[in-house]
């Protein structure tokens, strides 16, 4: 395959406008785009699409580990890093989906072009280790959900999730529109749920004084909040999805000239503003009643028998006591359990589609789809099930919780690519970042950098408990 060539169009014009060698090739301007004259809602209806499907990497298992164990431990001191990482994650999805519509190259593919040939490799290999952590997460969620659904042993539901990969080729034939719908249902439900629960029943209705309280004044006590705060910054701005929605974005048939890109930007950023908004509800909602039912709590009656919490306790495993007072203990362990095996297996499907984008982008080796997704999901099963062995069923939840963590570290690798390529003229003409995206991205890389190293210590410590015990 060649690699691209500078082309100058005319003023305001994208340097870089490759149209070879590109990642899910199969997708690319597939969606036809109406034309200016049509009204909002049908262009919006056509642009509509890939920051939703990124999103529900938002709200997939890591997530709720991440924010019932924030809940249940802080009670509502950690909401403020719900806010701050959805509002970081918007800055860097939008700055993603404007690399792929200016450029026709994705996060990978503009990696390969503009940087030396020796960067490939380790850059390849920091974002698949980002994806196997992020497949952790699925395979733990899924697992407590086929615990929770047929009562299987949990280590037997870590290895059963193997066999998802028949289940994504199965669902992909009804097409990708049909699978975000079901699920996006399956997860609003889950949602109104847990509204329902905090502004229309009273005995269970969160502090809102605290809640605003706890957004107005942001803080970290300790080392362990500050690893809690880093777990949920990397459950949701998530390095792989950075790359995924620069390549997503050219679904849409988009002309590469001036007023077309500049109304595809529009429309990508009211997406991403969007589906990023209602994720970030989403998990504030999770964290909230996590903390009305979990925090301060000595336990709660399940079925007649007392379930006893403590600071160690796996609140991913009990978390469908959050919706008991409105659904009652049965109804709710099912529906908790459905949408969290939902949640999975969406976040499958993204976590395969972004291994395609980065392994064609930086190395330009393109396997099957079901070959990528079972070696990514064998390499996240083993320590998975090691760690289950060795600890007992009780340590999903931090599991759940590093697996995020290591997220968190990866994120470095790929925003400052992001940030370096986005804010460049050479790459974007006069569509690079403006003055708010170059300090508001930068920002975050700093920010999320420093958190990074100063929680490091914490993260190697907690490694330590989880695989040596002490």
């Amino acid at each position: 395959m060649s690699e691209p060539t500078e082309t100058r169009s005319g003023s305001g014009e994208p340097p870089w406008r490759a149209r070879a060698g590109l990642a899910l090739s199969e997708v690319r301007g597939s969606i036809r785009v109406p034309p200016a004259e049509a009204g909002f809602w049908r262009q919006w209806r056509a642009f509509v699409g890939p920051a939703l499907l990124v999103s529900v990497g938002y709200m997939d298992p890591g997530n709720w580990g991440t924010d019932l164990q924030a809940g249940a431990s802080y009670q509502y001191d950690l909401l403020w890093v719900v806010l701050a990482s959805s509002m970081m994650a918007i800055v860097l999805q939008v700055c993603s989906a404007r690399l792929g519509i200016v450029t026709g190259r994705d996060l990978a593919q503009a990696c390969r072009d503009h940087y030396p040939e020796w960067t490939r490799l380790p850059n390849w290999i920091a974002t698949e280790l980002a994806i196997i952590a992020t497949d952790l997460a699925e395979v733990l969620g899924s697992a407590v959900a086929i615990n929770l659904l047929f009562d299987i042993p949990l280590g037997w539901a870590v290895i059963i999730t193997a066999f998802d990969v028949l289940l994504l080729l199965s669902l992909q034939s009804f097409g990708m529109r049909v699978i975000e719908a079901v699920v996006l249902v399956l997860i609003v439900t889950i949602a109104t749920c847990f509204y329902i629960e905090m502004f229309i029943l009273p005995q269970i209705g969160p502090d809102f004084a605290a809640m605003g309280h706890a957004l107005a004044v942001p803080g970290l006590r300790d080392s362990a909040m500050v690893y809690i705060a880093i777990g949920i910054i990397g459950a949701t701005v998530m390095p792989h999805n950075l790359y995924l929605h620069s390549a997503l974005v050219q679904s849409r048939g988009i002309r590469p000239d001036g007023p077309s890109l500049r109304r595809a930007l529009r429309f990508n950023t009211i997406d991403s503003v969007f589906a990023l908004s209602i994720a970030f509800l989403i998990n504030a909602a999770i964290l909230v009643m996590a903390a009305v039912v979990f925090f301060g709590k000595d336990g709660a009656v399940v079925d007649g028998s007392f379930v006893a919490f403590s600071a160690d306790s796996d609140w991913i495993r009990v978390a469908y006591l959050t919706l008991a007072p409105l659904l009652g203990t049965a109804l709710a362990s099912v529906l908790f359990a459905v949408a969290l095996l939902a949640s999975g297996q969406s976040s499958t499907i993204t976590g395969t589609l972004a291994g395609q984008v980065v392994m064609e982008g930086f190395m330009r080796w393109r396997l099957a789809p079901w070959i990528r997704r079972l070696a990514t999901r064998l390499l996240a099963i083993i320590p998975a099930v090691v760690m289950i062995t060795l600890r007992g069923q009780g340590s999903v939840t931090e599991l759940l919780t590093l697996s995020q963590v290591v997220l968190a570290l990866q994120l470095p690798f790929a925003m400052i690519p992001l940030m370096h390529l986005t804010s460049s003229r050479r790459v974007m003409g006069s569509y690079a970042n403006g003055a708010f995206l170059r300090t508001a991205g930068w920002g975050c890389v700093v920010l999320i950098t420093a958190m990074d190293i100063y929680g490091l210590p914490e993260t190697l410590r907690v490694v330590k408990v989880i695989v040596w015990g002490g």
